[in-house]
């Protein structure tokens, strides 16, 4: 299978990978194959990115860390329990939540299985899953990019649960904040900022009156927009003020916020994202997690086309579990030309070489569609 931008999307090819909804539904099925109809509604579902079988990519697949199953779990128990608290006040909010801390810590063990049971690097395909709200889905991601983080800084395993359960409950606060602000389409005002700011006390606010579940918790939530030169909020907290925990949600938080779909921003591929991320190392976020982040999560996802330093052009086809920064290729273009047979590099074996771009709009020459 190959990732295209939907803007290349075109009659006659073959979806590569089944496209679910939250509730777990398949929206589109693998091997459908695309009409006009399919492309308008993924265009008004916000698709970036989807997955497309052809000759070029065949034998190239790609496997979720998460199983379908427990994803669906998942998403099915954030969403449930994130709305049990709507028009409750802080008293009865973490009443509510305290009945679901054993939903909540058991889902939270399933994913640390999924994550820590594997040695491959994390690799989390947003788009072939679509939601109403996006808060959910959010929730679900940086819960699985914190444990991957976290596994790979060698914390221990209860460390590992309460980091989980942190990132899972980061944003409940947001509960709190009126919709329209949440969802608002656009850049927020000043005054609408400050108001979303909140997020982070309210959250604080019911999860430190929990009593089945650990106070570091709430600090999770509280801090994971502090940033380590204290330019964050909501206290301005500086580097050694941050509990360790909340900074690694803090990183993984902004990994999926620009990585995933939203209604007023194309979301990034992963390689623009862990830049991004990259850029603010060691002035706003600490580099110890940050590199870990780039040790854990998947940089150029199978079926990528990438464009090379030394003229050739080729599909990734499977990662390297030693440095996902360099995964294999399929190469089919050589300075522009057409290869007659493909033929697989390690790009780990050409140190002088390097990606100059990842094109998901590439057109694909007639004879491997």
């Amino acid at each position: 299978m190959r990732l295209i931008s939907i803007d290349v999307l075109k009659d006659g090819m073959v979806l590569g990978r089944t496209i679910w909804n939250e509730a777990g539904h398949p929206l589109l099925k693998k091997g459908v194959v695309i009409n006009e109809r399919i492309i308008l509604r993924l265009q008004q579902l916000h698709t970036h990115y989807l997955y497309i079988d052809d000759e070029i990519s065949k034998g190239i697949e790609v496997e979720d860390t998460v199983p379908q199953i427990v994803r669906n779990r998942a998403i099915s128990t954030i969403k449930n329990s994130f709305q049990s608290l709507n028009g409750l006040n802080t008293a009865s909010a973490s009443y509510v939540l305290d009945q679901k801390s054993k939903e909540i810590v058991s889902i939270v063990d399933e994913l640390l299985l999924a994550v820590t049971g594997s040695n491959e690097i994390l690799t989390v395909l947003a788009d072939a899953y679509l939601f109403d709200e996006y808060l959910y889905q959010h929730s679900f991601q940086v819960t699985l990019y914190s444990i991957a983080i976290a596994k790979e800084l060698g914390h221990s395993a209860e460390d590992l649960r309460i980091i989980g359960i942190g990132a899972l409950l980061h944003d409940i606060g947001k509960i709190m904040v009126p919709k329209e602000i949440i969802t608002k389409p656009g850049r927020l005002t000043h005054e609408e900022f400050e108001t979303m700011k909140m997020h982070t006390r309210y959250g604080f606010d019911v999860l430190r009156n929990l009593h089945t579940i650990s106070l570091l918790v709430a600090h999770c939530a509280f801090q994971h927009h502090e940033r380590i030169d204290g330019s964050g909020y909501p206290r301005g907290l500086v580097d050694f003020e941050i509990h360790p925990f909340a900074k690694i949600i803090g990183v993984a938080d902004v990994f999926d916020a620009v990585t995933t779909n939203r209604v007023y921003r194309e979301k990034m591929l992963p390689s623009q994202g862990l830049a991004i991320v990259e850029a603010g190392s060691g002035t706003i976020y600490d580099p110890k997690i940050v590199n870990a982040l780039k040790k854990a999560v998947v940089h150029y996802p199978n079926g990528a086309i990438l464009k090379l330093s030394d003229g050739r052009r080729g599909i990734v086809s499977k990662q390297d579990s030693l440095d996902p920064i360099l995964p294999w290729i399929r190469i089919f273009e050589e300075n522009d030309e057409l290869l007659p047979a493909t033929y697989e590099i390690n790009l780990a074996d050409y140190p002088t070489v390097f990606i100059v771009k990842v094109e998901t709009d590439y057109l694909v020459p007639a004879a491997f569609e």
